[in-house]
């Protein structure tokens, strides 16, 4: 990033907060949200199929595990307060979940394409956007079969009323990473964004008006694939970023992009929003004491110290022997301080920013600000 777009960001972004109006009302243009996406969005979803999660996740807002990839709220978890609704409750959890406003399908390491041997390296969900889409209807159906007052489902025609957001891609693009290459995993992006455009398209089918899609995070400033990915000292950039990473997700974005200004031609009673927060986690990771935090490419959780603190043999909360000796991987005791909070994800404070950036609409294509369509609420 030039000199004069770091600046012009700056600007940009330090007013976002009080360009916000904020209200004590609720009245909002969305009654419900419902999200697709992997684990940057996953509310508890992965853990209510596979239970097993344990801390220090979840520790700065929920003060114990919480079904989230994070030390407390994700993006998703500040929209949802922003529009004065409830957190969302994870399709797959039985156990206390309410869906009055909506319905989480998130859950971690999920793809947008169904996962093959052929195509994808073990670790990943089995609950592809393609699996998500078809939750979704059977939701639908259920609500338009059984739907009765008390119930914890939503009226028959919450579907209109309804925010779709979309926070996932980011699994299809670095799982074979290491394995084929940059060149390998460019040949089936184009089948990505096809797939999502495409589940917006039926989503549209049922009901849905308003879709919000989240593009790719500059991976290459992750702290975890500075450590796995191979690359050597002349890839990296003044702010220690991968370079030739980060421009193929700049890349896939671009696509993206594009796919989703055709899409919305082809919608034309429907808002089809492209977000770049790409932009918004670029700045924080290169510049974050600008915004009020001090580590960038450094991860909170994690083992080893230096300058990454990411040790893939011993992840987040996790010990284990290495050379003879038990190791835990930790957590540090200000993750107010960092972007990322275990190499791979972001921390609450991040996911804070992040959200004051799309409620302000000014990283939205085209631009949607929240404020003409809702009252919003304080996310503090």
């Amino acid at each position: 990033m030039s000199l004069k777009a770091s600046t012009n960001f700056l600007v940009i972004f330090t007013l976002v907060l009080p360009c916000l109006i904020y209200s004590s009302h609720t009245k909002c243009d969305f009654k419900a949200i419902f999200n697709f996406g992997d684990s940057n969005s996953d509310t508890g979803g992965f853990w209510a199929a596979f239970p097993a999660e344990s801390g220090p996740f979840g520790v700065t807002y929920f003060k114990k595990p919480a079904g989230r990839a994070s030390d407390g709220r994700l993006t998703i978890d500040f929209l949802a307060q922003a529009l004065g609704l409830p957190f969302l409750s994870p399709y797959l959890q039985s156990i206390g979940s309410n869906y009055k406003h909506g319905a989480n399908y998130a859950t971690l390491a999920s793809t947008v394409l169904l996962p093959n041997t052929s195509l994808f390296v073990t670790g990943i969900s089995p609950f592809s956007l393609g699996i998500q889409l078809n939750q979704m209807k059977q939701f639908k159906t259920k609500v338009n079969e059984v739907h009765q007052q008390g119930t914890k489902l939503p009226p028959p025609n919450i579907f209109g009323k309804s925010l779709y957001t979309f926070y996932i891609g980011q699994n299809d693009f670095t799982s074979n990473l290491a394995a084929i290459g940059i060149g390998g995993v460019k040949q089936y992006l184009p089948q990505v964004v096809s797939q999502i455009a495409g589940t917006i398209k039926e989503l549209y089918n049922l009901g849905g008006r308003t879709f919000m899609v989240l593009n790719l995070a500059p991976v290459g400033c992750y702290p975890a694939f500075l450590v796995e990915l191979p690359h050597n000292s002349s890839d990296l950039d003044e702010f220690g970023c991968l370079v030739s990473y980060n421009n193929a997700v700049v890349d896939y974005n671009n696509m993206l992009k594009e796919t989703l200004r055709q899409t919305r031609e082809s919608l034309p009673d429907a808002s089809v929003i492209y977000v770049d927060i790409h932009t918004v986690l670029l700045e924080l990771f290169q510049h974050p004491t600008s915004h009020g935090l001090k580590y960038g490419t450094k991860a909170c959780c994690g083992y080893g110290g230096g300058d990454y603190n990411f040790d893939p043999k011993v992840y987040c909360g996790n010990t284990k022997e290495i050379n003879g000796s038990k190791v835990t991987a930790t957590a540090c005791n200000d993750p107010y301080n960092y972007v990322s909070w275990d190499g791979i994800h972001t921390t609450e404070a991040a996911n804070k920013l992040i959200t004051f950036a799309i409620l302000n609409g000014s990283y939205s294509d085209p631009p949607f600000p929240f404020q003409e369509h809702c009252d919003l609420q304080p996310i503090g």
